[in-house]
């Protein structure tokens, strides 16, 4: 396998299976004898097979020897750190990556779907791996040092992903390294304002990303969707600051190479930068008159995901949506109705039908033909149920959970996703490769007759989910 296909490998295959532990209510000095013995730097705690902390060297040094505490009347409960940090022992190699890193960590914990204690990785179970990854671009990320440096980095992901499009990597699985990278890219750019020029910034301030970056469903040179929302008591100073660093960062991100948005979603347009209290008034206005206009708006925003900053106002905010819904089911009705306004571009006997004329002809928009139908509809089930965290995948598994959606019916609408997704990431590098900006068109005619079959398949989950969606939400009776 390529090495870069090694990170998206489940965690299992790399950790270390023999693990020392103890209980918590153990000696400290029975536990540090284990430790000297072994050889080893860590213990993990375990209450009923299930790891509750850790105990390291380091905690040994800072939390007893430098605080002159005597050893032989202490327990490992006394120094341990907990909780734990623990990854699912199916879950990839890149998320452990990512965790150790946003987390600041140089372990995590392995569980069965039981929770149970499993095994261990490090740091060092990583750098094992060759160089040529995507924990390379962490590492450059964490240590650029200006905003050139990460400018570079952002090509070299890129560059990655155009590698990755010939390893057979799966499309899910890339795309979630897509977001990571940005989000990384996104919380060092912060950094490195926030040392600059903006190191007195208020702290009741976020700044959240919404859309398809909010649900963290990025490919190629996916645009901007962003915002800002600061407390209401903040003075004008401080509103000022925030923003100055607004038009900052935006400027910033769109130098780097990640595009403005074209409808001026970002945080630098003062309509997206706005109090709590004054995006409360917003989401009213949005969801009290559900036209097409604010139909789209409020969908875009719902999709919020705080990277930096309070993330309170982001849950504030979203039980005011979960509630208004209780209430009145209409603004949920619209969304579906616009879904459906996208109706897959399937003829007579399933036959595709690309665009008719223009520069596009004989192409087809892979986010119009079914990827927008999709996410919205999984989006309107999601407000309805209060699930809205996570990926359109992470929202689906979720409305299985509480029978909101069967079995049968979320293994079509998100194999028939992946699908779509997958063709428009493999347009997006077909343009780059050419030297064209990546858009969401997809070539038909280079499609050979298996890829047409899935892609026909695809969009008949498409038309399967809208009517699903529509029997759901009673559309037959919005006139």
């Amino acid at each position: 396998m390529a090495e870069e296909g090694q990170f998206f490998r489940p965690v299992k295959d790399f950790c270390q299976r023999s693990v020392v532990t103890c209980g918590p209510d153990e000696a400290l000095v029975d536990v540090v004898r284990i430790m000297r013995e072994k050889n080893i730097s860590s213990v993990v705690v375990c209450e009923n097979k299930s790891p509750s902390g850790i105990m390291t060297d380091r905690d040994l040094r800072n939390k007893v020897v430098a605080a002159g505490a005597d050893p032989s009347t202490l327990t490992v409960r006394a120094i341990m750190n907990s909780p734990l940090s623990v990854i699912g022992e199916n879950d990839l190699l890149y998320e452990a990556l990512y965790r150790m890193s946003r987390e600041k960590i140089h372990r995590l914990a392995l569980v069965d779907g039981k929770g149970k204690l499993s095994g261990i990785i490090t740091v060092s179970d990583i750098l094992r791996l060759q160089s040529h990854s995507p924990q390379q671009l962490v590492l450059a990320i964490e240590n650029a040092r200006d905003f050139q440096e990460l400018k570079g980095v952002y090509a070299r992901i890129q560059n990655l992903v155009l590698h990755l499009s010939g390893t057979g990597t799966n499309t899910r699985d890339v795309v979630r390294m897509i977001a990571h990278l940005n989000d990384q890219i996104l919380l060092r750019l912060i950094a490195l304002m926030r040392q600059d020029r903006f190191s007195d910034l208020p702290e009741r301030f976020a700044f959240v990303v919404l859309g398809s970056e909010g649900r963290g469903e990025q490919t190629l040179l996916t645009d901007q969707d962003n915002a800002i929302i600061y407390g209401d008591q903040l003075g004008p100073g401080e509103i000022i600051k925030i923003e100055e660093f607004s038009q900052v960062l935006i400027d910033s991100l769109i130098a780097i190479g990640i595009p403005p948005c074209a409808g001026g979603i970002m945080a630098n347009n003062k309509e997206w930068r706005r109090s709590l209290g004054k995006w409360r008034d917003q989401l009213d206005r949005w969801l009290q008159a559900p036209s097409p206009n604010h139909v789209l708006s409020c969908g875009t925003f719902v999709d919020i995901r705080t990277i930096y900053g309070d993330p309170s106002f982001e849950e504030e905010l979203k039980t005011q949506v979960y509630q208004h819904v209780q209430k009145d089911k209409l603004f949920l009705m619209r969304m579906v109705e616009n879904t459906l306004r996208f109706a897959p571009p399937l003829g007579w006997f399933g036959k595709i039908r690309g665009e008719k004329d223009g520069e596009h002809s004989g192409m087809l928009e892979i986010k119009k033909a079914g990827i927008f139908a999709i996410s919205e509809g999984v989006k309107a089930l999601a407000i309805q149920a209060g699930k809205l965290e996570g990926s359109t995948h992470q929202r689906l598994e979720a409305l299985v959970k509480d029978k909101v959606v069967n079995k049968k019916m979320a293994a079509t609408v998100a194999e028939s996703f992946d699908f779509l997704v997958l063709m428009r990431l493999r347009g997006q590098i077909e343009a780059l490769r050419a030297g064209r900006q990546p858009d969401n068109y997809i070539t038909l005619e280079r499609l050979n007759m298996m890829e047409l079959g899935r892609l026909q398949l695809a969009l008949k989950g498409v038309e399967k989910f809208q009517e699903f969606i529509k029997g759901h939400f009673n559309l037959h009776l919005l006139r």
